[in-house]
């Protein structure tokens, strides 16, 4: 079987009438035995893709993105439907209330889902980027200028505005993509993608930009974490902890990726309780799902009589459940004992861990031994203080006097992130248009040759 011959197979072939086509189910999917053709094939459609990306114009791309919010909202009836096909069955197959509040749309949401295709178009465009330039002695002039990175594939669960974020963001920095979205989406995911190639072809841009992996099979995953053929420069998992575990595990390409968010909120002596009362309450409590949320508590021991009792208090009376050392328990009978493993673990729910630390040299220790390096804080009004935790924690975001659920693309002034990634390599923290390139060095010269 040729790549030509299937082309009307990948879902980046649907085109969009009066109403979106409606989502197959999995008779219409590849057989097993095609998975890996097919796969290899939308992967060499990509690169054919983004070397025709690599080349466009701010403007074409802009106005791609434009077209693809805008067929968004002219088919919201059509994916509304669609979502709601997938509603039923996960409820059916017994899903969670959150994870069902995560898979379902509304109008306002994909209101919010096109909004924020149009906003990553208004973005500055990364790529042509010159970020140094320099001459040599020699009269050889060299700049660094920002390159799309390829082709992104990136593996998700359950959202399905995923789908437009990550396509978005992925053109917006010339790479084209390939998606594959959870099984639980699989219908949602595919009317809201089908509506942005509708948009993209509309104005100019190739179809195989944006492709949707179009089986529910998950052998499909192992092919894009084996590089389809070269094809693919680099993965992003958004999910779960087995999902990125088996990323970070099996990819053949570089991941841009965090395992777990297990992170800390230092208190130091002297703080401002007030604001550490307010900054806590919203950094534990806000969303107790996002990956920025704390999860471990650090008070300074030197301050404890003042700041440790008001602390767990709110926390108790908000409802969040605390699971303490022994200066933590004697505050208040609800507070449950704390196990080493209490330090090591992400919760993603109303709980947290709290500890005394022996000031922030101690608290740094602590973050550095049962930390995954993501976001961490540190309330003072100590400068001194601050600029030491700010330079020795060795996390992607490090935040003085704020919540860490700040830890977003969007509040980064991104316009949106792919993923938060907690590697030392190329990409760190949020990951928007920007982290989405590389860079290559032009040289000019005037006849110089090397002696």
């Amino acid at each position: 079987m040729t790549a030509s011959s299937l082309r009307a197979v990948p879902v980046t072939e649907t085109r969009l009438g009066a109403e979106a086509p409606r989502a197959q189910g999995p008779g219409h999917e590849p057989p097993a035995g095609d998975v890996h053709t097919v796969m290899l094939a939308i992967g060499a459609r990509a690169r054919a893709a983004a070397r025709t990306l690599a080349l466009a114009s701010s403007e074409a791309k802009s106005a791609g993105l434009k077209a693809a919010a805008a067929a968004i909202r002219a088919h919201a009836a059509a994916i509304l439907a669609a979502n709601a096909e997938d509603v039923a069955a996960a409820r059916e197959a017994g899903m969670t209330a959150s994870m069902l509040d995560r898979l379902t749309l509304n109008e306002a949401r994909l209101d919010a889902t096109a909004r924020g295709v149009e906003e990553i178009a208004e973005l500055p465009d990364p790529v042509g980027k010159v970020t140094e330039s320099w001459e040599r002695p020699n009269g050889l002039r060299l700049e660094r200028v920002r390159t799309p990175l390829g082709v992104v594939g990136v593996i998700y669960e359950s959202r399905p505005n995923v789908t437009a974020d990550a396509g978005s963001l992925c053109l917006k920095a010339g790479n084209a993509v390939i998606l594959r979205g959870g099984s639980d989406s699989f219908n949602s995911s595919r009317a809201i993608h089908a509506a942005m190639v509708e948009g993209l072809t509309g104005a100019g841009l190739p179809a195989d930009a944006i492709q949707l992996v179009p089986t529910r099979d998950r052998a499909a995953v192992g092919e894009m974490l084996a590089g389809l053929g070269g094809n693919v420069d680099v993965i992003v998992p958004r999910g779960g902890k087995s999902l990125v575990a088996r990323v970070q595990s099996e990819a053949r390409v570089p991941v841009f990726a965090h395992l777990e968010g297990i992170v800390h909120v230092y208190v130091d002596k002297g703080a401002d309780l007030a604001k550490a009362l307010t900054i806590v309450k919203n950094a534990k409590l806000r969303r107790t799902s996002v990956c920025g949320a704390a999860e471990t508590l650090l008070v300074d021991r030197a301050d404890a009589g003042r700041l440790l009792a008001p602390l767990v208090t709110m926390l108790l009376d908000e409802g969040c459940e605390v699971r303490g050392d022994a200066q933590a328990q004697a505050v208040d009978t609800r507070v449950k004992p704390a196990s080493d493993e209490d330090w090591r673990t992400e919760y993603l729910d109303a709980v947290i861990s709290v500890k005394l630390v022996d000031g922030v040299k101690a608290a740094i220790d602590h973050i550095e031994t049962y930390g995954s390096h993501h976001t961490d804080a540190v309330l003072t009004e100590d400068a001194a203080v601050a600029e030491t935790f700010l330079a020795e924690v060795d996390s992607a975001i490090v935040v003085h006097n704020a919540s860490t659920q700040f830890a977003d693309g969007g509040e980064f002034g991104f316009g949106g992130e792919i993923g938060i990634a907690t590697g030392r390599m190329h990409a760190r923290g949020p990951v928007g248009a920007e982290q989405l390139t590389s860079f290559k060095y032009r040289v000019r010269g005037t006849g110089q040759i090397r002696p």
